[in-house]
This record gives C-alpha cells, sequence and structure tokens, in this order.
C-alpha cells in the first residue's frame, strides 16, 4: 500500500505546479498589509525528497537543504515584500535547516517555532496535537500586523488541508470556530 504522504503529496503538488511563475492573486499585497493574517510559506526549493537517513534536527550537514535555487528564491520572495513595503511583525520557522534559512534569506531573521516543524515519523496524535497552539497562533494576530511562518508542505495540508510548491505562499486569516481561512495565495517568486 502507498505510504500515505506519496499520496498526499501527488495529490496536493500537481495542481499547483502550474502556479510557479504566476502573478500573486490580485488584492494579496493588500490583505497582507490589512494584517491580521498569517503568510504560511512553504520553505524555498531544496532539491530531493525528505531528509536522508541520519537526520538530526540542528545539524544542517545531516538535512535535505536550499540548493542554488532556493537560496535565490527566498531572496526573490524577500524582495516581493520589500517592494511593496511590507514588513512582517514576526518572522516564525520550522526548525528545519531549508526553513530557516528561507526565513533569513527573504527577511533577515527568524524565531525557531516547534509547532512548524516537520512531521516526519511523527503519529496522526501528535501530528494532530500541534494544531490548536497553530490556530490559537492564527487567531491571535491583530489587525494591522501580519506574521510570516515558514514551514513545510505537510504542516500546511494538515493545519489547512491544502499545500503549497516550493516558495508558495497561503495567507491566512482565523474563521468562526477552529477554520483557519485561505484567502489567498501567492506563489513562488
Amino acid at each position: 500500500m502507498p505510504h500515505r504522504r506519496h499520496l498526499l503529496g501527488a495529490a496536493l503538488l500537481a495542481p499547483w505546479v502550474l502556479a510557479r511563475g504566476a502573478a500573486a492573486q490580485p488584492g494579496a499585497a493588500s490583505l497582507i498589509g490589512a494584517g491580521g493574517v498569517v503568510v504560511a510559506l512553504r520553505h524555498a526549493d531544496a532539491p530531493g525528497n525528505f531528509d536522508p537517513p541520519g537526520f538530526r534536527l540542528g545539524d544542517c550537514a545531516t538535512q535535505r537543504n536550499l540548493g542554488d535555487r532556493g537560496r535565490a528564491q527566498a531572496a526573490r520572495i524577500g524582495a516581493w515584500y520589500r517592494e511593496r513595503g511590507l514588513a512582517p511583525a514576526a518572522v516564525r520557522s520550522s526548525p528545519w535547516c531549508r526553513c530557516l534559512d528561507t526565513a533569513r534569506l527573504a527577511f533577515g531573521a527568524a524565531e525557531p517555532w516547534d509547532l512548524l516543524g516537520s512531521p516526519r515519523g511523527s503519529t496522526p496524535e501528535v501530528n494532530a496535537a500541534r494544531m490548536p497552539g497553530l490556530r490559537a497562533a492564527l487567531a491571535a494576530v491583530p489587525r494591522g500586523r501580519f506574521e510570516v511562518w515558514v514551514t513545510h508542505m505537510f504542516v500546511l495540508a494538515d493545519f489547512v488541508g491544502q499545500g503549497a510548491a516550493s516558495g508558495e505562499s497561503l495567507v491566512l486569516r482565523a474563521g468562526p470556530g477552529d477554520a483557519v481561512q485561505v484567502l489567498a495565495r501567492v506563489p513562488s517568486a
């Protein structure tokens, strides 16, 4: 039987491959600038699939990392925000090196946050336990400010039911109850 991630990854990535290089949805910059949102950014391009055997968090030499294309992509992401005068109030990142590097190259700094970490090797129960913390943090972002969260495709899929291409962002707002609303997509730069 195929692994859940392989099926999920194929189902989520296929529609968004066509979006690469496309312009952001109309009004995305205005939505971000108005605040009360989180820009959930999938890390920039990191060649390969999954981390190699022997992976250790905190040791970038054991992880799948950004390549030249990913580093350039992260720099372009940051330029897109600066060109529009959009400065995040906070930049939080998965503690994986490819996410931290994406955040630092795009925005200059990042606060590692375990809730954004990859669910690699986690049980469905552990992954589900992250969701209340993410929902509460999203609901706490006030109007007039926005945050950037750099994470992984599987965290996005668990949190909002959608994936994203490398370097692509979803503009999120807390909805009624525990709902998470996807207001716009910002394709990879």
